[in-house]
């Protein structure tokens, strides 16, 4: 709590309600059915839980477990803590403020620093969103048989048209639906576990010091700590009547380590490949066949897409928040276009970046083992400033914990190690 000497919180400039993305509200005991009720109070969780975990994330645990077995679900164990102290944190400063992060770092640290917040993400959204679209158009191309390419604008368009012309808050209902198939992850994992001695001693003696296995070190932490997922738990508690509780957080957070070991076993026991960026997507699908036998591919598709989907609309709204409050631009889904045509323009602008750059020829695993390499490099930034604001008592009414500092300054310090050893290493292989 803040001390009796510290100065009041520096109000920040009000803004317009509505603005942020809203995942459906949580249901009072005695609003609906027993038996509507339980999915509704459990759903904005998993759908969180299942936007976080988006194909690239999917991927970056297939590569995980398929070329480095076991040992590396250290990194997803450990950053379920960090998830859960960051979730705790940015909501805090979420529902103490009533501002996004990047709104509070222009106000009191000015443009420059807001702007340049904003593009560290907009890098990482933008590389994920490529993938993200490249990997929902690449399932679509396996399930129907046809090129690629003939679904890329499709699929880009629909995402776009979501945004602009429909309630986002609708669309979400259904996405907890389209984010089942990845819970079968869970039962393949539970058929081909070797049991808990042999997951520990896999982890123990498949571990390395070398640029791959720093690198899906790296790769992990990005999918696990998404840039776009903090700053969104942030802005969605900033309207009193749409917050999302705690219970929310702590499932979505659970929800997303599980699938992530879950892939991890299951690709750790069916598939061995010695370099993460060999595999094909239905290699990876080759995972969910102790479940689902010849199904795989196409179930794994159905997941991908579904995810893909709960995922991209996220993404794309999400930059074009960041940029527009780092800017101090009018904002907001709720707002019509011509009221906020500098922000519907950056939708627009995103996804036709996104299609362009999906036209070029390149592994989808490839493109989304990356993005989320990238996403790893680029997160310490991020957690700095979700730190200095979180223990600002000009900014919050209250300060972190001492636990959450640690957390924090862990989390903070983690990443960067890895992220440093990792750009060292490939100087060093250049050499």
């Amino acid at each position: 709590m803040k001390s009796r000497g510290s100065p009041e919180p520096k109000p920040v400039p009000p803004r317009s309600s509505n603005k942020v993305i809203r995942f459906q509200k949580g249901i009072r005991n005695n609003s609906r059915q027993a038996s509507d009720s339980w999915l509704k109070r459990i759903g904005p969780g998993l759908v969180t839980g299942a936007a976080n975990l988006d194909p690239s994330a999917i991927v970056t645990a297939t590569v995980a477990g398929a070329v480095f077995s076991y040992s590396l679900l250290w990194v997803v164990v450990l950053c379920v803590p960090f998830l859960l102290t960051i979730f705790s944190v940015s909501g805090r400063i979420g529902t103490e403020t009533r501002h996004g992060l990047l709104e509070i770092l222009r106000y009191h640290y000015g443009r420059r620093v807001s702007v340049t917040a904003a593009l560290i993400v907009i890098v990482i959204n933008m590389a994920v969103v490529i993938a993200d679209l490249m990997a929902v158009s690449e399932m679509f191309s396996v399930i129907l048989n046809q090129p690629r390419m003939l679904f890329v604008a499709a699929i880009a368009f629909s995402v776009w048209y979501i945004l602009i012309f429909h309630d986002y808050r609708k669309i979400t209902r259904a996405l907890v639906w389209l984010s089942m198939p990845l819970y079968l992850y869970v039962a393949s994992a539970f058929v081909v576990s070797p049991g808990l001695r042999h997951l520990i001693a896999g982890a123990v003696t498949h571990a390395r010091f070398q640029s791959d296995y720093i690198g899906n070190v790296v790769a992990l932490f990005g999918s696990m700590l998404t840039p776009y997922i903090v700053l969104w738990q942030t802005s969605s508690r900033t309207d009193r009547q749409h917050q999302p509780s705690q219970a929310d957080s702590v499932l979505a957070t659970v929800t997303t380590g599980a699938l992530a070991c879950s892939i991890i076993v299951a690709a750790g026991s069916v598939l061995h490949f010695s370099q993460p960026v060999d595999l094909t997507v239905r290699q990876a699908a080759e995972a969910l066949r102790p479940v689902v036998g010849g199904w795989g591919m196409l179930v794994f598709a159905v997941g991908i897409i579904g995810s893909g989907m709960v995922a991209l609309p996220v993404l794309v709204a999400s930059q074009c928040y960041d940029l527009a409050q780092a800017a101090g631009w009018k904002y907001g889904l709720s707002e019509k276009p011509w009221e906020a045509k500098r922000f519907y323009m950056l939708i627009s602008a995103a996804m036709v970046i996104a299609t362009l750059a999906d036209f070029v020829h390149m592994n989808p695993v490839k493109a989304l083992y990356w993005s989320m390499i990238l996403a790893g490099l680029l997160l310490v930034p991020m957690l700095v400033f979700i730190m200095i604001v979180s223990n600002n008592h000009m900014i919050m009414r209250t300060a972190n914990t001492r636990w959450q500092n640690i957390w924090l300054g862990l989390t903070t310090a983690s990443t960067a190690v890895v992220a440093a050893v990792y750009v060292w290493q490939l100087l060093i292989a250049r050499r």
